[in-house]
């Protein structure tokens, strides 16, 4: 294995030149993204990240993410009531791989954009040039107000007002000597920050509101999407970047998957009606109060709830290697998506059979922004 290769950014790089980016949602909050007593018993250590990112490393992935989690769902499996910090994980992950980017997340709402700056600026410096922003305007009232930090009165698409001074804010820190600007939100009085990034770090957001989608074109380099299904994401993955090109900028888009593997689409498929069939209904009612649903709301039978009881938190692929393959294939070949984010409900069982069965055809097929040594 090689010690180094050539970092392409993809923001370097038009969105049409075929390639994809592959990257990993890391396991970072307990229970991983099933809602289910019969769904592997994920700890969301350091640890567990640990082997998970280095394993992405060596098998050549574009990214790994981390999100953001401060209040769990409860019930009877504790659903995210652990979890890790982002930036601090995502920088000691920096320091354990060589070539696989790390996107920390950061929600608008909780950091000043000084202190943001400098936290982005600080994980660029150890991954030497890898580190890549996850935008978060809040969405979780309960998980915000537990701190003090829910501004009442800041309505969804006021958020997003709020986050464009955010990351205004950030970007004039990252290339200017000093910045003074006093906004609705903010006040930076010939505020410094260094180090400065060694260029602007790869960011990405997931709104999808029309007010998200003008803030993604006008700040972002990608948007995570998502569809109930092939076609709403053939059609969700081509409004977005229509829409941003309306507003005057080209975007990338990106989704993400579970992905449930088995020897046998049998096996796998058995997996899924396993962990549908152990939902934890407390972790459930958790979720869905932290979407905004009241308690009258949750028990009645509508298109989110019956989604929310599937017990996976994300749209899902299953099937033995060779079905999966497939699928994916034809997610890239008939949507507009320049980049996917997989999940398992077992990394460290599921990764390595990934690795070695489905991503060397996906990369032939679609190559990533980041070429690997042959011997990767």
């Amino acid at each position: 294995m090689t010690d180094t290769i050539p970092q392409v950014a993809p923001f370097d790089l038009p969105s049409d030149t075929g390639g994809r980016d592959i990257g990993i949602f890391m396991p970072m909050a307990n229970g991983g993204w099933i809602i289910s007593k019969n769904s592997p018993r994920l700890d969301g250590s350091y640890d567990y990240n640990l082997k998970v990112a280095q394993m992405a490393d060596a098998m050549g992935l574009d990214f790994i993410m981390a999100m953001a989690k401060f209040k769990g769902f409860g019930g009877e499996i504790e659903h995210w009531e652990s979890s890790l910090d982002s930036p601090m994980m995502m920088a000691g992950l920096a320091q354990a791989t060589s070539r696989v980017r790390v996107w920390a997340t950061i929600h608008t709402l909780l950091q000043n954009p000084a202190v943001a700056a400098k936290m982005i600026a600080t994980l660029d410096q150890i991954s030497h040039g890898r580190a890549g922003l996850n935008v978060v305007t809040g969405s979780y009232k309960d998980e915000f107000a537990q701190m003090g930090a829910w501004p009442e009165g800041v309505d969804h698409d006021e958020r997003y007002v709020l986050a464009t001074e955010w990351i205004e804010d950030i970007k004039r820190l990252w290339s200017e000597e000093r910045v003074t600007a006093k906004g609705k939100y903010f006040t930076l009085e010939d505020c410094t920050s260094r180090p400065k990034p060694e260029k602007r770090p790869f960011l990405v957001c997931a709104g999808t509101s029309k007010a998200g989608i003008r803030f993604t074109a006008d700040h972002m380099d990608a948007l995570f999407l998502a569809g109930n299904g092939l076609d709403e994401l053939v059609a969700n993955t081509h409004k977005a970047k229509a829409d941003a090109l309306a507003l005057g900028h080209a975007i990338r888009t990106y989704s993400m998957m579970i992905l449930v593997i088995g020897e046998t689409d049998a096996e796998a498929e058995a997996m899924v009606q396993s962990y549908r069939k152990g939902l934890d209904e407390g972790t459930l009612r958790g979720m869905l109060r932290a979407y905004g649903m009241l308690d009258a709301e949750i028990g009645k039978e509508n298109d989110f709830t019956r989604k929310a009881r599937s017990a996976l938190m994300a749209p899902h692929v299953a099937g033995s290697p060779e079905t999966v393959l497939a699928r994916l294939t034809e997610i890239f070949e008939k949507t507009a998506l320049d980049g996917l984010m997989v999940i398992f409900p077992d990394y460290l069982a599921m990764l390595p059979v990934f690795a070695q069965k489905i991503l060397p055809v996906l990369r032939a097929r679609f190559p990533g922004k980041v070429k690997v040594a042959a011997d990767v």
